[in-house]
């Protein structure tokens, strides 16, 4: 379990680290802990899977990436452990999941697609049918983005 100077280094750095020279040391300040400290805290979270990764975020948008493509797809019940993986394995995808179904909706695996424009998109998912074999499934273009952040503790 994180200890509460842990949770508060974890607050601090959800929405980026500060860019400047010593991020670290900054972070440090803010927080009443010494460079080397915040760094080996947060080397030992990462250790023991608390936070999943450390990486810059790119502004898809703002680099040109406008296409996004929710694709849901019907994907047999005996078929989701070997189709997800494949999925999963484009790089354009960048969220692949498998939701439950109901009376109305039979989609039950979802993926997200990323490109630059809508027919980008598209070769990624007749590549992914070719590869799966599945022909059920629906495209949800996004429209307008009205909020996206990581999970916030």
């Amino acid at each position: 379990m994180a200890d509460e100077t842990d949770i508060k280094l974890i607050k601090c750095i959800q929405d980026g680290i500060p860019l400047t020279e010593r991020p670290y040391r900054d972070i440090g300040n803010a927080l009443g802990l010494s460079e080397d400290e915040v760094v080996s805290r947060l080397g030992r979270l990462i250790k023991e899977k608390k936070i999943r990764r450390f990486a810059a975020s790119v502004a898809h948008r703002k680099i040109g990436i406008n296409s996004n493509a929710m694709t849901v797809w019907r994907v047999p019940s005996e078929r989701v452990d070997e189709v997800g993986p494949i999925m999963a394995g484009f790089p354009e995808v960048t969220h692949c999941y498998e939701r439950p179904t109901f009376p109305d909706w039979p989609y039950n695996v979802f993926t997200m697609i990323h490109g630059y424009t809508d027919e980008e998109c598209e070769r990624v998912i007749e590549a992914i049918k070719e590869k799966t074999g599945l022909e059920d499934y629906v495209i949800l273009y996004s429209e307008k983005e009205f909020k996206k952040t990581g999970t916030r503790i």
